[in-house]
Protein backbone atom coordinates (compact mmCIF):
# COMPACT_ATOMS: atom_id res chain seq x y z
CA UNK A 1 0.00 0.00 0.00
CA UNK A 2 1.18 2.99 -0.61
CA UNK A 3 2.04 5.86 1.59
CA UNK A 4 -0.78 8.26 -0.44
CA UNK A 5 -3.16 5.56 0.83
CA UNK A 6 -2.28 5.16 4.30
CA UNK A 7 -2.37 8.94 4.56
CA UNK A 8 -5.92 8.84 3.07
CA UNK A 9 -6.81 5.81 5.83
CA UNK A 10 -5.36 7.94 8.66
CA UNK A 11 -7.03 11.30 7.66
CA UNK A 12 -10.35 9.13 7.07
CA UNK A 13 -10.29 7.11 10.09
CA UNK A 14 -11.48 9.98 12.31
CA UNK A 15 -14.35 11.12 10.04
CA UNK A 16 -15.50 7.53 9.76
CA UNK A 17 -15.60 6.55 13.36
CA UNK A 18 -17.40 9.96 14.28
CA UNK A 19 -20.64 8.86 11.80
CA UNK A 20 -20.25 5.39 13.11
CA UNK A 21 -21.18 6.72 16.64
CA UNK A 22 -22.93 9.56 15.78
CA UNK A 23 -25.15 8.38 13.28
CA UNK A 24 -25.41 4.52 12.29
CA UNK A 25 -25.09 3.79 16.14
CA UNK A 26 -28.22 5.74 17.31
CA UNK A 27 -29.64 4.92 13.56
CA UNK A 28 -29.26 1.12 14.66
CA UNK A 29 -30.19 1.78 18.49
CA UNK A 30 -33.95 3.49 17.39
CA UNK A 31 -34.62 1.69 14.16
CA UNK A 32 -33.81 -1.65 16.93
CA UNK A 33 -36.51 -0.06 19.73
CA UNK A 34 -38.89 0.31 17.14
CA UNK A 35 -38.48 -3.27 15.54
CA UNK A 36 -38.49 -4.58 19.20
CA UNK A 37 -42.00 -2.94 20.16
CA UNK A 38 -43.61 -3.73 16.65
CA UNK A 39 -42.43 -7.42 17.68
CA UNK A 40 -43.55 -7.94 20.63
CA UNK A 41 -47.26 -6.23 20.09
CA UNK A 42 -47.65 -7.97 16.64
CA UNK A 43 -46.31 -11.56 18.36
CA UNK A 44 -49.10 -11.06 21.48
CA UNK A 45 -51.72 -10.78 18.86
CA UNK A 46 -51.04 -13.47 16.97
CA UNK A 47 -50.18 -15.32 20.34
CA UNK A 48 -53.55 -14.32 21.54
CA UNK A 49 -55.57 -15.53 17.83
CA UNK A 50 -57.05 -12.15 18.08
CA UNK A 51 -59.30 -12.69 14.92
CA UNK A 52 -58.83 -9.84 12.13
CA UNK A 53 -55.87 -8.38 14.16
CA UNK A 54 -54.11 -11.47 13.49
CA UNK A 55 -54.71 -11.70 10.08
CA UNK A 56 -53.66 -8.05 9.37
CA UNK A 57 -50.05 -8.90 11.49
CA UNK A 58 -49.69 -12.34 8.84
CA UNK A 59 -50.29 -9.90 5.83
CA UNK A 60 -48.01 -7.44 7.56
CA UNK A 61 -45.27 -10.18 8.32
CA UNK A 62 -46.08 -11.44 4.52
CA UNK A 63 -45.43 -8.35 2.72
CA UNK A 64 -42.14 -6.54 4.39
CA UNK A 65 -40.67 -10.38 4.24
CA UNK A 66 -40.83 -10.87 0.98
CA UNK A 67 -39.56 -7.41 -0.32
CA UNK A 68 -36.13 -6.45 -0.67
CA UNK A 69 -35.59 -3.41 1.93
CA UNK A 70 -33.98 -1.60 -0.66
CA UNK A 71 -37.27 -0.95 -2.08
CA UNK A 72 -39.31 -0.34 0.86
CA UNK A 73 -36.73 2.48 1.59
CA UNK A 74 -36.97 4.26 -2.40
CA UNK A 75 -40.91 3.92 -1.94
CA UNK A 76 -41.06 5.86 0.99
CA UNK A 77 -38.45 8.50 0.50
CA UNK A 78 -38.77 8.46 -3.40
CA UNK A 79 -42.71 7.44 -3.79
CA UNK A 80 -44.90 8.73 -0.83
CA UNK A 81 -43.97 12.27 -2.16
CA UNK A 82 -45.84 11.86 -5.12
CA UNK A 83 -48.95 11.48 -2.68
CA UNK A 84 -48.32 14.56 -0.78
CA UNK A 85 -46.50 13.02 2.21
CA UNK A 86 -42.77 14.00 2.52
CA UNK A 87 -40.61 12.61 5.37
CA UNK A 88 -36.83 13.53 5.86
CA UNK A 89 -34.11 11.09 5.17
CA UNK A 90 -33.14 9.86 8.67
CA UNK A 91 -36.58 9.25 9.91
CA UNK A 92 -37.23 7.18 6.96
CA UNK A 93 -34.75 4.80 7.66
CA UNK A 94 -35.96 4.49 11.27
CA UNK A 95 -39.36 3.96 10.14
CA UNK A 96 -38.42 1.55 7.25
CA UNK A 97 -35.77 -0.07 9.38
CA UNK A 98 -37.88 -0.73 12.12
CA UNK A 99 -40.84 -1.51 10.07
CA UNK A 100 -38.94 -3.86 8.10
CA UNK A 101 -36.78 -5.86 11.04
CA UNK A 102 -40.30 -6.31 13.25
CA UNK A 103 -41.69 -8.46 10.63
CA UNK A 104 -38.76 -10.96 11.28
CA UNK A 105 -38.07 -10.27 15.44
CA UNK A 106 -42.29 -10.48 15.17
CA UNK A 107 -41.79 -14.27 14.28
CA UNK A 108 -39.00 -14.90 15.99
CA UNK A 109 -40.94 -13.50 19.60
CA UNK A 110 -44.10 -15.68 18.40
CA UNK A 111 -42.01 -18.99 18.39
CA UNK A 112 -40.87 -17.91 22.06
CA UNK A 113 -43.86 -17.29 22.85
CA UNK A 114 -45.55 -20.59 21.91
CA UNK A 115 -42.42 -22.41 23.12
CA UNK A 116 -43.58 -21.24 27.15
CA UNK A 117 -46.14 -23.69 28.71
CA UNK A 118 -49.55 -23.37 28.29
CA UNK A 119 -49.52 -24.07 31.94
CA UNK A 120 -47.96 -20.43 32.61
CA UNK A 121 -50.86 -18.87 31.77
CA UNK A 122 -53.02 -21.10 33.82
CA UNK A 123 -51.05 -20.96 36.62
CA UNK A 124 -51.32 -17.14 36.34
CA UNK A 125 -54.82 -16.79 36.22
CA UNK A 126 -54.82 -19.03 39.05
CA UNK A 127 -53.35 -16.52 41.57
CA UNK A 128 -55.95 -14.10 40.13
CA UNK A 129 -53.40 -12.12 37.57
CA UNK A 130 -54.68 -10.51 34.10
CA UNK A 131 -53.95 -11.47 30.68
CA UNK A 132 -51.58 -8.58 30.43
CA UNK A 133 -50.38 -9.29 34.14
CA UNK A 134 -49.41 -12.82 33.69
CA UNK A 135 -48.34 -11.53 29.81
CA UNK A 136 -45.52 -9.48 31.45
CA UNK A 137 -44.76 -10.77 34.36
CA UNK A 138 -44.77 -14.75 33.83
CA UNK A 139 -44.88 -15.00 29.63
CA UNK A 140 -42.74 -12.60 28.56
CA UNK A 141 -39.66 -12.86 30.56
CA UNK A 142 -39.28 -16.81 29.64
CA UNK A 143 -40.08 -15.43 25.73
CA UNK A 144 -37.50 -13.18 25.79
CA UNK A 145 -34.71 -15.66 27.20
CA UNK A 146 -35.50 -18.41 24.40
CA UNK A 147 -35.78 -15.26 21.76
CA UNK A 148 -32.35 -13.79 22.71
CA UNK A 149 -29.68 -15.16 20.68
CA UNK A 150 -32.41 -13.92 17.61
CA UNK A 151 -33.02 -10.70 18.80
CA UNK A 152 -29.09 -10.55 19.31
CA UNK A 153 -28.40 -11.55 15.53
CA UNK A 154 -31.39 -9.16 14.55
CA UNK A 155 -29.25 -6.01 16.35
CA UNK A 156 -25.95 -7.10 14.29
CA UNK A 157 -27.34 -7.25 11.17
CA UNK A 158 -28.90 -4.27 11.66
CA UNK A 159 -26.03 -2.41 12.44
CA UNK A 160 -24.83 -3.65 8.76
CA UNK A 161 -27.76 -2.96 7.25
CA UNK A 162 -27.74 0.66 7.89
CA UNK A 163 -25.77 1.26 5.41
CA UNK A 164 -28.34 0.79 3.01
CA UNK A 165 -29.69 4.34 4.52
CA UNK A 166 -26.85 6.27 2.33
CA UNK A 167 -28.86 5.55 -0.43
CA UNK A 168 -31.82 8.14 0.73
CA UNK A 169 -29.00 10.61 1.64
CA UNK A 170 -28.54 9.48 4.99
CA UNK A 171 -24.81 10.59 5.60
CA UNK A 172 -23.69 7.75 8.07
CA UNK A 173 -20.54 5.83 7.73
CA UNK A 174 -20.67 4.22 4.33
CA UNK A 175 -21.88 7.49 3.01
CA UNK A 176 -18.79 9.62 4.52
CA UNK A 177 -16.50 6.72 2.84
CA UNK A 178 -18.13 7.60 -0.42
CA UNK A 179 -18.19 11.08 0.32
CA UNK A 180 -14.10 10.71 0.74
CA UNK A 181 -13.36 8.30 -2.07
CA UNK A 182 -15.01 10.78 -4.49
CA UNK A 183 -12.26 13.05 -3.27
CA UNK A 184 -9.38 11.02 -3.36
CA UNK A 185 -10.17 7.52 -5.42
CA UNK A 186 -9.28 5.06 -2.88
CA UNK A 187 -12.03 2.89 -2.80
CA UNK A 188 -10.47 -0.50 -2.02
CA UNK A 189 -8.69 0.74 1.03
CA UNK A 190 -11.31 3.07 2.10
CA UNK A 191 -13.99 0.28 1.85
CA UNK A 192 -11.74 -2.07 3.73
CA UNK A 193 -10.98 0.27 6.22
CA UNK A 194 -15.25 0.35 6.75
CA UNK A 195 -15.74 -3.24 6.55
CA UNK A 196 -13.02 -3.41 9.39
CA UNK A 197 -14.88 -1.02 11.20
CA UNK A 198 -18.25 -3.15 11.12
CA UNK A 199 -16.14 -6.16 12.00
CA UNK A 200 -14.64 -5.17 15.05
CA UNK A 201 -17.90 -3.85 16.55
CA UNK A 202 -19.84 -6.71 15.15
CA UNK A 203 -17.35 -8.72 17.25
CA UNK A 204 -17.86 -6.74 20.00
CA UNK A 205 -21.40 -7.39 19.54
CA UNK A 206 -21.24 -11.17 19.37
CA UNK A 207 -19.24 -11.57 22.16
CA UNK A 208 -21.48 -9.49 24.31
CA UNK A 209 -24.27 -11.63 22.63
CA UNK A 210 -22.27 -14.96 24.10
CA UNK A 211 -21.93 -13.80 27.23
CA UNK A 212 -25.63 -12.67 27.46
CA UNK A 213 -27.17 -16.33 26.62
CA UNK A 214 -24.60 -17.78 28.99
CA UNK A 215 -25.78 -15.53 31.73
CA UNK A 216 -29.38 -15.90 31.20
CA UNK A 217 -29.12 -20.07 30.70
CA UNK A 218 -27.37 -19.72 34.16
CA UNK A 219 -29.90 -18.04 35.48
CA UNK A 220 -32.85 -20.30 33.71
CA UNK A 221 -30.53 -23.09 35.32
CA UNK A 222 -31.20 -22.15 38.51
CA UNK A 223 -34.92 -21.70 38.71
Amino acid sequence: MSERALQILQDAFPQLVEKFFTVTIPLTLMSFSLALIIAVIVAMIQYAHIKGLSFLCRVYIWIVRCTPLLVQLYLVFYGLPSIGIVLDAYPTAVLVFGINEGAYMAESMRGALEAVPSGQMEAGYCVSMTYLQTMWHVILPQAFRTAFPALSNSLISMVKGTSLASVITVTEMFRQAVVINGRVYESLALYTEVALIYLAFCSVLTLLQRWGEKKLSAYGGTR
